[in-house]
C-alpha cells in the first residue's frame, strides 16, 4: 500500500482497533483461477502470535477456498470511515486557489499466510467470537445456544472457516495532515455541516487526531 509519511499509522494497538471496529472487509488471495476476492466480516484475535490471527468464514459454495494455493499469502483490507473533501471547505482556496479536491479515509491492510477451517469445532468457534463480539451492542444480546443445536449443526455444514496468521499490518490515516491547520478545521466544519454517509464519523476521526 502506497503510504506517504505523514499519512502512516504505525502503532499495533490503533491498527488492531480499527480492524475489529471496522470489522467488515474485503479478503483477497491468489489461486488456481487467478486473484479471488471476499466481503465478508473477519475479527483480529489479538492474544495470538506478533501481529493477531484474523478469522471469519465464506460460504461453502464460494469457490476461493477451493482454488487458493495452499500455504499462500493472503491479503484483507479493511476500509473505514471516507468522504469526498472539496476544496471550497480550505481556507488556502480563499487565499490563492491553488487546491484540488482530493479523498479523506482510513485504510488497514493485513497480510499473511491463510488457512482454511473445516472441522465442526473451528467452525462453531469462529461464529460464536463472531456473534458475541457484535452482540455485544445489543441491550439483550443473541446467542448462538439460543438456536436449536440441530439447526446450527446444519448451518455450520454451508460454511468454511478461515485463519490468517498476521504477518503485517499497515495503516493509512489520510485525514488532511498535509494541510494547514485552517484548512483542517475548514475540512472538519464542512463534513459536518454536509453529513453525508460518513462525513460525521470522519470528522470525528480528524478532530481526535489533532487534539491528540
Amino acid at each position: 500500500m502506497y503510504i506517504p509519511t505523514w499519512f502512516k499509522e504505525e502503532r499495533l494497538q490503533v491498527l488492531q482497533s480499527a480492524i475489529n471496529e471496522i470489522s467488515f472487509g474485503t479478503l483477497i488471495t491468489n489461486g488456481k483461477t487467478g486473484l479471488m476476492a471476499s466481503h465478508v466480516p473477519m475479527l483480529l484475535d489479538k492474544s495470538r502470535g506478533k501481529f493477531g490471527v484474523l478469522f471469519g468464514h465464506v460460504a461453502r459454495g464460494n469457490s476461493q477456498w477451493r482454488d487458493t494455493f495452499p500455504h499462500s499469502e493472503a491479503l484483507a483490507t479493511f476500509v473505514g470511515s471516507n468522504a469526498y473533501i472539496t476544496p471550497n471547505w480550505y481556507q488556502t482556496k480563499r487565499e490563492t486557489g491553488k487546491v484540488v479536491p482530493t479523498w479523506n479515509y482510513i485504510n488497514v491492510q493485513v497480510r499473511g499466510e491463510i488457512k482454511f477451517l473445516d472441522s465442526h469445532d473451528d467452525l462453531l468457534k469462529i461464529v460464536t467470537n463472531l456473534t458475541n463480539y457484535h452482540e455485544a451492542y445489543s441491550q439483550k444480546p443473541w446467542k448462538v445456544s439460543d438456536a436449536p443445536s440441530e439447526y446450527i449443526d446444519d448451518e455450520l455444514q454451508s460454511i468454511i472457516g478461515f485463519e490468517i496468521t498476521a504477518t503485517a499490518i499497515e495503516g493509512k490515516w489520510k485525514l488532511s495532515q498535509n494541510r494547514s491547520s485552517e484548512d483542517r478545521k475548514g475540512v472538519i466544519k464542512g463534513l459536518k455541516e454536509r453529513g453525508k454517509r460518513m462525513d460525521e464519523p470522519l470528522a470525528d476521526e480528524m478532530e481526535d487526531r489533532f487534539s491528540s
